[in-house]
C-alpha cells in the first residue's frame, strides 16, 4: 500500500497512502490524471508528535498541482475531524511537515478520482423532522465502493438529538481507516467530532443541541451491507443558572456544585473528577470538594503581584452513548491578590465560559513571645512589659502552600488603636529605624523580629503595633521578600506577591499593672462593703469614743501619782 519515500506522484484511478516519517520531514505528494474528474482525498488516520503544534507540524493540502496553488486545508494534531477534501479540478497536492522531535508520525490517505455529476440514491440529505430513520445505499444490499455520504439532521430548538444505529455492519479496522461512519455535533464536518465508528456494533450518539452531521465513508474493496439508523429529538430543560460556590482561604479551597445544575448540563456526582482522581468528593444534596491548596493536583502560579492556585473539576460521560459531554470543565481559580483573594469559577462548555465570583484574604496573624526561641506565645492581653525589655514578635502565615515567604515590610507603633497621626516607625521599608530592632531572615510563614520597650511607655498607658507584611512566592530569588532594607532611592515597582497588614498589642508597664490591680482590689471592697457602710462607721466610731476616754482617764491618774512622787512625805515640824 503506498509509497514509503518521502513524497511521490501518484496518476491512478485510487490509491491508498500509508505513510511513516521522523523527525524534520518535509515532504510533497503529487496526485494528477489528464482526466475531466475532480479528487477526492481522504486522511482517516494521521498521528502527530505529541504536543505539537499547526505552526510546527502539519499537512497541507493544495488545490492544484503544487504547493503554490490555493491553499485547500489544513490538518494538524489538534484537527477534530476526519478530513475529506475535493480539488476543483484534476490535480491536488499535499505538503506534511515535522517538527525535530524523535518520534514516528503514521498517516493514512485514500483519494480516488470522480465525477461531481454523479449522485447516488439515498445517500444523504437534509433531515428536518422531530424524528426519522435513514439507511447506507442499498441497505441491506451491499454498499457501493468509493462512496461519500453526508445526512444533515436538524430538529426543532430547545432539543438536542439522540441517533441511535440499529443494524451496523462496515469493514473492520481497529483505526476505522478503510470504512467509516463519522458523527458531528453540528451541521458541519470541520470540528465537534463525536466519534468514528466501522465494524460491527450499535453505537449510540447524543448531540449537545438540534444539530447532527452523519457521515459514510467506503474506499475501493471489501463491502458490507451498512447501516440502519433511528434519531429522535429529546426536549431540553430551560436555561439554568450555574449554581456554583467556590471559597478561598490561605489553607484550602473548596468548590460546592448542585446536582440540579451538574443534571442541567448532563451529568450527575459519578462523572466529576479533579486533577488529581484520588481526590474524591463529599455528597450530600450537592457536590462539594474540599482540600489544601497544595494538594489534588492544584497548580500555583505566580503573576506579578499576585499567586493563583488553580484546579480543574473534568466532567467524563459514562455509558454506551457517545456525547460531546467530553469537552465539559469546570475551572476553579483562587487568586491571591493585594489585600484579598479573588475566587473565579468558570464552565467551558463549547466555548461557552459561564463565572462567579467572590472575595476574601489570607490570614495572617501576630503574636509576641517570651524569647528568641519563638516556642511559647504570650497569650496575656495587656502584654505587661518592663522599660527597655526585649519584646519577640512573630507574624504567622496560615497557609499550607509551602513555597511562601513572609516578609515584614514596615511596622509602626501607636498610642492609639487607630493608628493616628502620633506614630513610631520601628521598621520602614524593611529598613531599622528603631536603634533596638532586629529582624530575623525571612522564614517560610513566619517573619520575626525583635525591639525594646520604648519612650511611648514612659508618657501612654497603652501601645499598639501594626506591621506591613509582605508575601512572596520562594521560587522567586529576586523577589521583594529576599531584598532586605531599601532605601528611598533605591525603591522600585514592588516584586512582592501579596500584601497585608496585621496589628497586636495593647503592649503596657508593668508599673500600671500594680496600679490596675491596686485600683481594682480597692473598687472591690467597696462593692463589698457598700451594704454595711452606716453600720460599720457607727461601730468604728463608738470605739474611738471608748478608747479616747480610757486614755485620758489613764493620763489623768499617771499625772497625779507623778505629783506625789515630786514632793515626797515630809516630816511635820512642832512649832
Amino acid at each position: 500500500v503506498g509509497d514509503p519515500r518521502c513524497g511521490a506522484s501518484f496518476q491512478e484511478q485510487n490509491k491508498a497512502i500509508k505513510i511513516e516519517l521522523n523527525a524534520n520531514a518535509n515532504c510533497v505528494w503529487q496526485i494528477q490524471r489528464n482526466t475531466n474528474e475532480t479528487i477526492r482525498l481522504v486522511f482517516s488516520n494521521f498521528k502527530f508528535a505529541p504536543s505539537s503544534s499547526c505552526e510546527t507540524e502539519s499537512i497541507k493540502i493544495y488545490d492544484g498541482p503544487s504547493t503554490n496553488s490555493p491553499l485547500l486545508g489544513q490538518v494538524c494534531n489538534d484537527t477534530d475531524a476526519v478530513p475529506v477534501l475535493e480539488s476543483s479540478s484534476q490535480s491536488l497536492t499535499f505538503l506534511i511537515t515535522t517538527n525535530s522531535m524523535d518520534f514516528t508520525r503514521n498517516f493514512f490517505a485514500f483519494y480516488y478520482f470522480f465525477s461531481p455529476e454523479t449522485r447516488l440514491e439515498n445517500c444523504g440529505g437534509q433531515l428536518t423532522g422531530p424524528n426519522g430513520t435513514f439507511t447506507s445505499p442499498n441497505y441491506p444490499i451491499r454498499y457501493p465502493e468509493m462512496t461519500y455520504c453526508v445526512w444533515h439532521i436538524q430538529t426543532e430548538k430547545n432539543s438536542k438529538i439522540n441517533l441511535q444505529f440499529r443494524d451496523f455492519f462496515l469493514e473492520l479496522d481497529k483505526n476505522c481507516q478503510f470504512d467509516f461512519t463519522a458523527v458531528y455535533d453540528g451541521l458541519t464536518t470541520n470540528t465537534s467530532l463525536l466519534g468514528k465508528v466501522c465494524g460491527r456494533s450499535q453505537p449510540r450518539f447524543e448531540s449537545s443541541s438540534n444539530e447532527m452531521t452523519v457521515v459514510l465513508f467506503t474506499d475501493y474493496a471489501n463491502s458490507y451491507k451498512g447501516f440502519s439508523a433511528q434519531y429522535t429529538s429529546i426536549p431540553l430543560p430551560g436555561p439554568v443558572e450555574p449554581d456554583t460556590f467556590l471559597t478561598c482561604s490561605s489553607d484550602s479551597m473548596t468548590i460546592a456544585l448542585s446536582k440540579s445544575y451538574l443534571a442541567s448540563l448532563g451529568y450527575n456526582e459519578t462523572h466529576l473528577q479533579l486533577i488529581d482522581p484520588s481526590c474524591s468528593p463529599v455528597i450530600t444534596d450537592s457536590v462539594v470538594f474540599s482540600f489544601p491548596l497544595g494538594s489534588c493536583g492544584t497548580t500555583k502560579k505566580e503573576e506579578g503581584q499576585s499567586i493563583t492556585y488553580t484546579n480543574i473539576i473534568t466532567l467524563s460521560p459514562s455509558g454506551s452513548i457517545i456525547t460531546r459531554q467530553k469537552s465539559v470543565q469546570i475551572i476553579a481559580k483562587c487568586k491571591m491578590e493585594n489585600n484579598a483573594t479573588l475566587e473565579v469559577i468558570y464552565v467551558t462548555k463549547n466555548n461557552i465560559i459561564q463565572n462567579t465570583t467572590g472575595a476574601g484574604r489570607y490570614n495572617v496573624s501576630m503574636s509576641f513571645y517570651n524569647s528568641d526561641s519563638f516556642s511559647k506565645p504570650v497569650h496575656q492581653s495587656p502584654y505587661y512589659v518592663d522599660l527597655n525589655q526585649t519584646l519577640f514578635a512573630q507574624v504567622t502565615l496560615h497557609s499550607t502552600d509551602p513555597n511562601l515567604l513572609v516578609f515584614v515590610d514596615t511596622c509602626i507603633a501607636s498610642p492609639q488603636p487607630d493608628f493616628g497621626s502620633l506614630t513610631y516607625d520601628l521598621i520602614r521599608s524593611g529598613c531599622n529605624k528603631d536603634d533596638t530592632v532586629v529582624t530575623y531572615p525571612p522564614l517560610v510563614h513566619y517573619g520575626r523580629f525583635k525591639f525594646s520597650a520604648f519612650r511611648f511607655l514612659r508618657n501612654f498607658p497603652s501601645v499598639y503595633l501594626q506591621c506591613d507584611i509582605l508575601v512572596c512566592d520562594s521560587k522567586n530569588a529576586n523577589s521583594r521578600c529576599t531584598e532586605g532594607c531599601i532605601s528611598r532611592q533605591k525603591r522600585t515597582i514592588p516584586s512582592y506577591t501579596w500584601k497585608t497588614n496585621t496589628v497586636a498589642g495593647p503592649i503596657r508597664l508593668k508599673r500600671n499593672l500594680r496600679s490596675a490591680d491596686h485600683s481594682e482590689s480597692l473598687t472591690k471592697a467597696d462593692v463589698e462593703e457598700s451594704p454595711n457602710l452606716q453600720q460599720n462607721s457607727f461601730y468604728t466610731l463608738s470605739l474611738v469614743v471608748f478608747i479616747s476616754n480610757i486614755i485620758i482617764v489613764v493620763a489623768v491618774i499617771l499625772r497625779y501619782h507623778k505629783c506625789q512622787a515630786g514632793h515626797g512625805y515630809q516630816k511635820i515640824h512642832n512649832s
